[in-house]
């Protein structure tokens, strides 16, 4: 069966999120990435292959060895979906921020 993974989907996992974490300041090998984790090492190559197949990461293979590295168009995209939320709260916290100041007793 081939499933359709989505983004979102993807960094529902605290694992996956953990991972992307990881490599964000540099790409990794999937052992470097597994020895970060309590859990087996095919349950890190599955949030691997999931995080891959989302393309919020991507693969380069220098020699026999795989690194992963983080795609920032990837995130970009999720960033940019977040973004009118984060506005929205920015501007209901700004309007609470002016009320509470306007109740706030005058020294």
């Amino acid at each position: 069966m081939n499933l359709r993974r989505d983004v979102f989907q993807a960094i529902a996992d605290p694992t996956r999120r953990a991972i992307l974490l990881l490599v964000a300041s540099q790409s990794m090998t999937a052992g470097t990435i597994a020895a970060n984790f309590d859990t087996a090492r095919p349950t890190v190559s599955k949030h691997l292959q999931i995080l891959t197949e989302c393309e919020l990461l991507n693969k380069a293979q220098n020699g026999r060895e795989i690194f992963y590295q983080l795609n920032p168009q990837k995130m970009k995209e999720i960033a940019d979906f977040i973004e009118p939320f984060r506005q929205m709260w920015d501007d209901r916290f700004n309007k609470l921020e002016a009320v509470m100041k306007a109740y706030q007793p005058k020294p």
